[in-house]
């Protein structure tokens, strides 16, 4: 999300409401495993080779499990999901569901969270510091929509590493916005804070497991939104290679030298690319993504029916390079905000929205909503006056909430 994230101020610490080492010697080696060679049919996706498709052939029967079924849902279904769907509320709600669920019965198949307050720098893990208490809140809900049958699915907005105060490229000077991302990558002067910051990732994600002591899987997608020019890590302030570069070292550094094996990597751009050349133009290698998906915001944004159109053809487009390449497709990111200036829009989510996620073959694995805050939402409460737009869309034959949801972490016999 690129304008909806709030700075949060350092000394004030006010609330965000808006987006095992495996003993390897050599962690800023970017090993490359063979990539398979694509095929054209999803069909050749089944229980006995879904780990060739993936990015690490040693993830966990879970998140094997998850890869598989998230693919083979796309068929026929998408899962529908909310960023910080358990903690942002429209108009301060209750806390005692999700405001999906306040509308539909149901809460959503999908959780999304972020990394951001987990590696900020003023997190000391102290029961009384804010930041922690923010990094133990996104691990329960994690644990919690696991334990739903949820998918959880983290994005990381991840501070500049020069005063590590924003992530958005307009609070940086020219010179940090020139360099701050080369920093990061082998060789860089930032590259050992960059590994620390994964450090904090992996310890987390390691710690994630459920009431079996398994771990629990997640997607994660580093970088996202990369096609603006809002994010330090944005095409402006880095070339297509040390793009690559980084995510590439994130995913290796993540699976080889802190032994990850229940995390999924999505590629997210924004809504920019058109064709499938510029939509690779960033990409780092079939071995590096599980995940193939897009944020779009501006399409959906009072378009009408040009608008769900354009949409459309961008994700058919992602939707046929995962076909060819047995990824999953999502779209990663998405909403119109109602506020007091924004008025909803009749039929947004059960014409608009549906259509483009699903005319012309699309298939689309997920699609996440933003999240809801005191003064505006993506997702309507009951007593609001679309709120039976999104109760249709939601009941709609490919529309899956939590309660149709099929069983993610088990493999089909």
């Amino acid at each position: 999300m690129n304008k909806l994230y709030l700075l949060i101020p350092v000394l004030c610490f006010t609330f965000f409401i808006s987006g095992c080492s495996s003993g390897l010697d050599t962690p800023d080696t970017i090993v490359s495993p063979p990539v398979n060679t694509p095929v054209s049919d999803t069909d050749a996706l089944t229980t006995v080779n879904v780990k060739t498709y993936m990015v690490d052939a040693s993830a966990t029967a879970e998140t094997v499990a998850l890869f598989y079924n998230l693919k083979k849902l796309a068929k026929t279904k998408f899962a529908i999901g909310q960023q910080d769907a358990f903690n942002s509320f429209y108009n301060n709600g209750s806390s005692s569901m999700s405001d999906i669920k306040k509308t539909t019965g149901n809460d959503p198949a999908l959780l999304g969270s972020d990394f951001m307050f987990i590696t900020d720098k003023n997190n000391t893990g102290q029961n009384d510091n804010w930041f922690y208490q923010q990094e133990k809140k996104s691990t329960e809900d994690a644990k919690q929509a696991y334990a739903k049958g949820m998918i959880n699915f983290f994005c990381w907005h991840l501070r500049e590493p020069n005063k590590e105060d924003s992530f958005y490229a307009n609070d940086m000077s020219a010179a940090e916005k020139a360099t701050s991302f080369k920093s990061i990558l082998p060789g860089g002067s930032k590259h050992d804070w960059y590994k620390l910051k994964l450090d904090k990732i992996a310890s987390v994600i390691s710690n994630l497991k459920g009431n079996n002591g398994e771990l629990i899987p997640v997607i994660f997608r580093p970088f996202h939104e990369f096609d603006g020019n809002w994010f330090w890590w944005g095409a402006d302030y880095c070339s297509p290679e040390d793009y690559k570069t980084g995510f590439q070292f994130t995913v290796n550094y993540l699976k080889n030298s802190k032994g990850l094996h229940n995390v999924l990597y999505a590629f997210s751009p924004d809504n920019t690319y058109t064709t499938s050349a510029n939509y690779l133009s960033r990409y780092p290698g079939d071995a590096f993504v599980d995940v193939l998906g897009m944020d779009n915001y501006g399409d959906f944004n009072n378009q009408g029916q040009p608008g769900s159109d354009r949409a459309n053809s961008k994700l058919k487009m992602v939707s046929d390079l995962a076909k060819s390449k047995v990824k999953i497709a999502a779209l990663t990111e998405t909403g119109y905000q109602v506020t007091t200036t924004n008025t909803p829009i009749s039929g947004w989510f059960s014409n608009y929205l549906y259509n483009a996620l699903t005319v012309n073959n699309v298939e689309i694995s997920f699609a996440m909503f933003w999240n809801n805050t005191r003064d505006g939402y993506y997702v309507p409460t009951p007593s609001l006056s679309n709120a039976p737009d999104f109760t249709s869309f939601t009941s709609k034959p490919k529309s899956v909430l939590v309660n149709t949801l099929p069983k993610m972490y088990v493999l089909p016999n």
